[in-house]
């Protein structure tokens, strides 16, 4: 049954696709000269994102969502509270299922040290499963954005960019010895 994986271990190949995305990003820094990439993980997944990157007194707060290429995805779920967070945004990540190549990555924030774009207006999103009436009850907390909201970035540097901002890109900090 090929392509089974990706559901039976759903849970695995997102912590796999997060730790590669790190990676790549800390990649990307690295060979421009920026060494001090730090990478925090919540241990409660209650605020609306799934990794702190911080660099060049940029702190940014993740929300990483993921999808195949070629998926029909028209929307990503995302809790109002990442709306709270200064420098909040969301990444949406297409992979390969074959290699787990990333990219594109589709991108809906603000610039450093800027809150998210309004979404308390986008559509409540409805739990998955019905209760025993078998409604599917609205999740007060959780907003739809369309994926048309999201803007494409081909490559990890286009990402890199929207996080932290051309400086950090060009090399800009004091190199450590």
């Amino acid at each position: 049954m090929e392509g089974a994986e990706h559901s039976l271990h759903s849970s695995q190949r997102e912590i796999l696709i997060e730790h590669l995305f790190a990676g790549e990003v800390m990649r990307h820094l690295w060979l421009r000269g920026v060494y001090n990439l730090e990478v925090l993980k919540p241990q409660v997944d209650d605020s609306g994102y799934d990794l702190v990157l911080e660099t060049a007194s940029i702190v940014r707060h993740v929300q990483l969502k993921s999808t195949k290429r070629g998926s029909s995805l028209n929307h990503v779920n995302i809790n109002l509270h990442l709306a709270q967070k200064p420098s909040g945004c969301v990444i949406l990540i297409e992979f390969d299922p074959a290699t787990l190549e990333l990219g594109p990555f589709y991108w809906f924030g603000g610039p450093p040290a800027q809150r998210l774009p309004e979404i308390s207006t986008f559509h409540a999103a409805k739990h998955t499963k019905g209760n025993a009436k078998g409604e599917k009850l609205e999740r007060p907390n959780i907003r739809q954005i369309p994926r048309s909201k999201l803007e494409r970035l081909d490559t990890i540097e286009q990402v890199v960019v929207e996080l932290f901002g051309r400086e950090p890109i060009l090399g800009s900090q004091t190199r450590s010895a």
